[in-house]
């Protein structure tokens, strides 16, 4: 295809397709479907070769948050049967990122439900931040909050923080279809506000909530002007007691079709399969690591994954290898730009080796207080299942999975629209629990 070989060249040279090339890719036929990923891959492998970048999700605060994404199982009014529990201890937390990084996680994201943090939960985090580093010093730190106030972006990369993730989920045009508590200047401003403390930016989407072509070209061509270096593509998870519990609108072939458009438009950015990707490409998930080179092992915020022996395998099994944390993930001329914004740690160049004993890095520079602070503002790190910043938690060794979400369970739940709510399970393991993570 004529258009594919011109996505290929424009992809090698970092070069913007058009919107008309965009839209193109995501209305291909099932008989193109293979020539896309192939293509695509072609991509993917020029800028990141065969390898794949494992991420691990500790959720430190779950559930009663008070914004209102209407994809969210966290969110205000949500009726699913989730986890409840407010912050975890550090010593929690480092127990479960320990977990994450015995299982091959280069990058641990410590994510908290509600709309931005508080100063004391900025500290609360940022003591967090602290232990991991010190018992890993080579792992990346992901934080994410929610929106951020002014100074608070800066504290967090004192304290260590490699990156900070914030969604745009959607595009402008339909977000207030999605949420009324905030907004997506609020979103852009967050993710603004990382990059100039000089985070690497982590900004992703949400597919499969009821969106046009054209919506999904719209975040894609938003975030590429944002210039993220991670990109999480999250598949709606749809939980049981939100508002989109009946938007089973995704199909593998179309998961893939998102996933590839996404990769010609942003070529030298970390593509991250995220949340959803067990419910909505369900056997189709090795293909969709020829154009993703970065994904979540084991569980979501609130929805149980796959098992991370089983990611490990699935990895191995379709011809690629887990990115070992003496490579860089990023390509040198994204490394190097976050080194000169500022950025220090083992994304921009392996480390400037000061944060020990809870100084942050040295050279390189709302609501009341208490437990009321959010997160994420939606922040799906994971939760479309996601990203993001879009569920977490479940070892292979803990018999059984979690619960299903409502009486839809097994072949029963399948309904004519190809609702899939036999695959959506709730997680009761790992942060927040008695039982061990999922690594």
């Amino acid at each position: 295809m004529d258009l594919l070989n011109t996505l290929v060249d424009k992809g090698l040279r970092r070069e913007l397709p058009t919107r008309d090339e965009a839209l193109a890719v995501l209305a291909t036929s099932e008989d193109e479907l293979l020539d896309v990923v192939a293509a695509a891959g072609r991509v993917r492998r020029h800028w990141f070769g065969r390898r794949v970048k494992l991420n691990y999700l500790v959720n430190l605060k779950s559930g009663l948050c008070p914004e209102d994404c209407s994809y969210c199982s966290q969110r205000l009014g949500s009726r699913a049967e989730i986890l409840k529990y407010t912050w975890i201890k550090a010593e929690e937390a480092t127990e479960a990122a320990r977990a994450g990084v015995a299982g091959g996680a280069k990058r641990v994201c410590l994510v908290a439900s509600g709309r931005g943090p508080t100063d004391r939960d900025v500290d609360r985090v940022s003591r967090t931040i602290s232990a991991i580093k010190e018992e890993n010093a080579d792992v990346e730190v992901c934080a994410c909050l929610g929106l951020l106030s002014d100074g608070q972006a800066d504290r967090l990369r004192e304290a260590g923080a490699d990156a900070y993730n914030h969604n745009l989920n959607t595009s402008e045009a339909t977000y207030g279809d999605i949420c009324t508590t905030h907004d997506y200047a609020d979103r852009v401003s967050t993710v603004r506000q990382a990059q100039a403390a000089g985070m690497s930016a982590c900004s992703g989407l949400i597919a499969g909530m009821g969106e046009s072509d054209a919506d999904l070209v719209d975040v894609v061509f938003a975030l590429r002007e944002l210039d993220p270096d991670s990109v999480p593509v999250n598949f709606l998870i749809p939980f049981e007691g939100t508002p989109l519990e009946a938007e089973w609108n995704l199909t593998p072939s179309r998961a893939l079709r998102i996933l590839a458009m996404v990769r010609f438009v942003c070529p030298d950015v970390e593509v991250r399969l995220a949340g959803g990707r067990e419910v909505q490409l369900r056997s189709m998930q090795p293909l969709a690591l020829h154009l993703a080179n970065s994904v979540f092992l084991g569980d979501y915020l609130t929805s149980e994954g796959q098992e991370g022996r089983a990611d490990l395998e699935m990895i191995a099994d379709a011809g690629f290898e887990v990115e070992g944390s003496g490579t860089g993930t990023l390509p040198t001329h994204r490394a190097d730009a976050l080194a000169a914004a500022g950025g220090c740690g083992p994304l921009a160049g392996g480390g400037c080796g000061s944060h020990e004993e809870g100084q942050g890095c040295g050279p390189c520079g709302g609501a009341s207080a208490g437990d009321t602070g959010t997160a994420e503002a939606g922040t799906h790190t994971a939760e479309a299942g996601t990203a993001a910043a879009g569920d977490t938690g479940a070892a292979a060794a803990v018999p059984g999975r979690g619960e299903r979400t409502g009486a839809a369970a097994g072949a029963e739940s399948r309904a004519d629209n190809g609702a899939r709510a036999d695959l959506v399970s709730v997680r009761r393991r790992g942060a927040g629990t008695e039982l061990p993570p999922n690594a």
